[in-house]
């Protein structure tokens, strides 16, 4: 910024655009609370079913969002305006301040033009009017004028153009919608483009990293690692090939010998702030970062040389995505390409387990968990915070039934013929997983692990550990086909599970969020079971032989039986309310009363209640005749330490698919979810006795009776909670649902014996 420019600038102008963009925000937050109450709010009370109860209320939650972004960018636009039109005019202030004391001094600042100006004396002593005393000044009040008058230019000039650069790259970032970058101020905004062009700078030269700079890069990369124009910034500054080298080189322990000597246990924290900065910075919709990302996408099948190692792109790329919420349409295009990379290096799955084996290939994962060798473990991670990118990846398909691959049918009428797999069958059916080791030299299964949560995310449509939604509640029909095939390969091969207990915590944890199609599937009553166990979105169906064989060997491990059985009372107890508020939910016959037809809805429930657990208990009972009596304490540990996640889980299954009785939200934001759920699971928490006996429900695996007689006690006590609740309570329905929930434990028994093999309840049980 010039002297003139400065000197005689109006910003009055600027301050009515500041005004202005004040007036827009108003009239955005206005738009954005009548999109809240009437479109969303509107959305949630209304009775979806099928694809509206996912699709249509999806795009309604987005377009709902985009309002709230709007508001977020133009503040963010009008607080950088007005910080920079402040500090313009304190710098105006201090520019004029200066000249005047220049003036005192006999001192003038000039334009010269083009931006420059001198400093020169105003009025030569010789021209000095008649008894006119010209004040004195040196050589170094010249300079020191000078000197000062430069500086604020200096200082204005970079209050000016980082303005600019910073409302261009948050305009950037979303070209075609809101960005929802927040900054209070232009200060916060410059410091964040001005790190992120330092630290990827550093970044570029892995070899000359000395520790202090290493310190600083994961300093900088802690901080601002969900800092949108930073993110974006240092990714596409550094550059995906940047960002491979980078970590490729950072890992060949012989570019750096200093560097990993002195940081090599540090490794693992630079790993995931890098990672999570690399997944914020996906978020951006700018130009600079899409090609970013088509970029990394394109290296992924490039071997990555470095002094003394080579990695795929893939392999590096991957085990920086075990953190953070990476782009959605990134991870779709990335995992299309690497399982077809991997598809091609197998021989279409012949040999995975070698496809990613390099004689040259360097530990890349710094966590202590696995090598980082295989580039389906950090994806996996990535996919289980991304719901959408999971489901989608895993319904694709990885070989036809026309393909050339040893993938057939073992039986059946087609038996001995090559068939089609989905991306879902290969993972958890075929693949063989790369042998990985942990930092104690252990077998590692995080790869394997990660498949499960990336399965939850990708059935359950929100990102595993975390709780669910009224948004992600209602399953999509992608989703319901997948926990389909889940049910049904654990069925066809229960060892697929049994092999990987590991995973059964994951099945468990979802088939808790589909229990009404669970539910539906032990019921008989075709006609009706709609309304017994109503749901809004779409279902998954599956036969009552799949079921009970799934359910029995998920019941066979403990976090999987503790998931079960806890959202089935969850389910049970939250769906018993339901029917007590609204007695002609499932069957309204004229020719009984009310009470009568609740007594079949509580009844149909307590059966499936009981039928539900009799079939993870014997699962439990024979997982303890197999590995000894002593497993039980597992069993009881998982329950307790279950605790939590159980809490996060109240209503599931029931909120939204009652919205037309209860209301927007449902069992979720009423009160079904709240008093009688949680009391019936504070019993289990808290070691409640079931009888005089002194036995704590559930806590006795041993003997299928016991949880017999638990299952009864907590489903009884679900119906009396659940008719307080409601104010319809009946002590006769109540003892009752107990004998009901009898007759399911018996049914289980036939079932199990029926259905699985070798497997059947404890003989000293029921």
């Amino acid at each position: 910024m010039d002297l003139e420019a400065l000197r005689f600038a109006n910003f009055g102008k600027l301050g009515t655009a500041i005004d202005d963009w004040s007036a827009m925000i108003t009239k955005l937050e206005e738009l954005k609370e009548d999109a809240r109450t009437q479109l969303d709010q509107r959305s949630r009370n209304a009775n979806w079913r099928g694809v509206n109860a996912t699709v249509t209320r999806e795009f309604i939650t987005k377009t709902t969002g985009e309002f709230g972004d709007a508001v977020t960018e133009a503040t963010s636009i009008r607080n950088i305006l007005r910080d920079t039109r402040n500090e313009l005019i304190g710098y105006q202030s201090d520019l004029n301040g200066a000249i005047e004391r220049g003036l005192a001094k006999n001192l003038t600042v000039v334009s010269t033009g083009g931006g420059g100006f001198t400093v020169s004396m105003n009025i030569h002593p010789d021209r000095a009017a008649a008894g006119h005393q010209v004040p004195e000044h040196t050589e170094a009040d010249v300079t020191a004028l000078r000197d000062e008058v430069q500086g604020i230019l200096d200082r204005a000039t970079e209050s000016d153009s980082s303005a600019a650069a910073v409302l261009v790259a948050l305009v950037e970032q979303s070209p075609h919608g809101f960005a929802d970058a927040s900054y209070s101020d232009r200060d916060t905004a410059a410091d964040a483009l001005r790190a992120a062009d330092d630290m990827a700078r550093l970044a570029r030269n892995p070899k000359d990293l000395s520790p202090e700079e290493f310190d600083r890069l994961n300093r900088n990369l802690e901080r601002y690692a969900d800092d949108d124009l930073f993110a974006e910034r240092f990714a596409t500054q550094l550059g995906a090939r940047g960002t491979l080298e980078f970590w490729a080189g950072l890992n060949d322990l012989t570019e750096n010998p200093e560097l990993s000597r002195s940081r090599i246990e540090q490794f693992g924290s630079l790993q995931e702030h890098l990672g999570l900065t690399l997944a914020h910075a996906t978020q951006s919709d700018s130009g600079a970062m899409a090609r970013w990302e088509q970029d990394m996408v394109g290296l992924g099948d490039e071997r990555i040389q470095r002094r003394a190692s080579q990695n795929y792109g893939f392999q590096v790329m991957s085990n920086l995505m075990r953190w953070g919420d990476f782009d959605d349409k990134f991870l779709t295009n990335y995992g299309n390409e690497l399982i077809a990379n991997e598809k091609q290096r197998s021989h279409n799955g012949r040999a995975a387990d070698i496809a990613w084996h390099s004689p040259m290939s360097s530990m890349l994962n710094r966590t202590g968990s696995d090598g980082g060798h295989d580039p389906m473990t950090g994806f996996m991670r990535a996919l289980s915070n991304s719901p959408q990118a999971a489901t989608d990846f895993f319904s694709g398909t990885f070989v036809t039934a026309d393909e050339d691959h040893d993938f057939k049918y073992e039986d059946g009428e087609h038996e001995g013929e090559r068939r089609s797999l989905t991306n879902f069958e290969y993972l958890f059916e075929e693949r063989d997983w790369l042998p990985e080791r942990n930092s104690d030299g252990d077998e590692s299964v995080t790869g394997q692990n990660n498949l499960g949560l990336a399965l939850e995310a990708a059935t359950t449509g929100h990102p595993a550990g975390t709780a669910p939604t009224i948004d992600n509640i209602p399953h999509s029909r992608e989703q319901a086909d997948l926990y389909e095939s889940i049910v049904q390969s654990v069925s066809e091969n229960p060892e697929r599970l049994t092999e990987r207990g590991y995973l059964s915590d994951s099945f468990g944890k979802i088939t808790a969020e589909y229990m009404p199609d669970i539910n539906r599937a032990l019921n008989a009553d075709v006609a009706n079971r709609a309304n017994l166990f109503p749901v809004s979105g779409e279902v998954a169906e599956f036969g009552q032989r799949d079921v009970t064989r799934f359910l029995h060997t998920v019941g066979r491990n403990p976090e999987g039986y503790a998931a079960v059985n806890l959202g089935q009372h969850n389910y049970t107890t939250a769906l018993l309310e339901h029917h007590f508020r609204n007695p002609g939910a499932y069957v309204t016959d004229p020719n009984f009363s009310d009470m009568d037809n609740l007594k079949s809805a509580i009844g149909a429930i307590s059966r499936n209640a009981g039928e539900i657990e009799g079939t993870i208990g014997a699962g439990r009972t024979y997982e303890l005749e197999v590995e000894g009596v002593e497993k039980d304490a597992e069993f009881n540990a998982a329950l307790d330490n279950a605790s939590t996640w159980a809490g996060s889980i109240a209503g599931v299954g029931v909120g939204m698919a009652t919205a037309p009785f209860t209301g927007p939200g449902g069992v979720v934001a009423g009160g079904l979810a709240g008093t009688a759920v949680d009391e019936v699971l504070g019993m289990i928490f808290e070691g409640q006795k079931k009888d005089s006996s002194d036995e704590v429900i559930y806590r006795n695996g041993e003997h299928w009776d016991s949880m017999q007689e638990s299952t009864s006690v907590l489903v009884q006590e679900g119906a009396r909670r659940a008719g307080e609740a409601a104010g319809n309570r009946s002590p006769h329905i109540e003892s009752f649902a107990g004998g009901e929930t009898e007759i399911g434990f018996d049914n289980a028994a036939t079932n199990v014996r029926n259905y699985v093999d070798g497997q059947g309840v404890s003989s000293e049980g029921g």
